[in-house]
């Protein structure tokens, strides 16, 4: 991890010291979320409930501006400008670079129609087969560790050489064992899971956003 980056790490263990535990894993997972993004790959994510809303928070965190600015490049502002002197030079004003980021819980219509005619528990598997490609990261939320259509996801993604990266309760369950890195946050309530994960992933989010955008 950039040295830069470890005041962010030192801002989330001041305001909860129950993480200090597992910052090694936290940064861990960081990394990989960083070594994808240099290589202009993408983070695919998922969970249920509660973490299927994370994982929408994330992508939102991650496609547009968290804290700081993120202006087009001035190449791609000029472009923007010949093709539409008008609408171009408004859209080189507002467009905010982003990070990819894909959450597989947003797409009504196909997974739906995938519940229904296939199998319930393959619906993100079949998501990560689709849009996954090697060098991407996985990201699969799950307070137990053991949700299946999770499990199922992870699986495509090691036979697709997508790395993985579980965020869960203390246990870890199955994907603890499964994933490359799994975040195990300190608490088995699944809604206090659920509290101390947002805090990690806003770390991550800054962290990202501060690597590819703050220098």
């Amino acid at each position: 991890m950039d040295s830069r980056l470890q005041p962010h790490i030192d801002l989330l263990t001041f305001r909860y010291p129950n993480l200090k535990s597992i910052e090694e894993q936290i940064i861990t997972a960081y990394d990989l979320f960083q070594e994808a993004y240099v290589k202009d790959k993408k983070l695919l994510i998922a969970g249920n409930g509660g973490s299927a809303a994370d994982s929408e928070h994330i992508a939102g965190e991650l496609m547009k501006r968290f804290k700081m600015p993120r202006p087009v490049a001035q190449t791609f502002a000029s472009k923007l400008e010949r093709i539409d002197p008008v609408r171009g030079r408004q859209l080189a004003k507002n467009l905010e670079r982003g990070l990819m980021a894909i959450p597989l819980v947003a797409h009504e219509a196909m997974s739906t129609a995938y519940i229904n005619d296939v199998d319930g528990y393959g619906v993100f598997a079949q998501q990560l087969f689709g849009y996954g490609r090697e060098g991407d990261v996985f990201l699969g939320i799950s307070t137990s560790g053991n949700s299946v259509n999770i499990m199922n996801a992870a699986v495509v993604a090691r036979a697709l050489d997508i790395k993985v990266v579980g965020l869960t309760g203390a246990d870890g369950g199955e994907l603890g064992g499964f994933a490359d890195v799994t975040v195990k946050v300190p608490e088995t309530e699944t809604y206090m899971a659920q509290e101390l994960h947002l805090p990690i992933y806003h770390c991550w989010c800054l962290m990202l956003e501060d690597y590819f955008f703050g220098r």
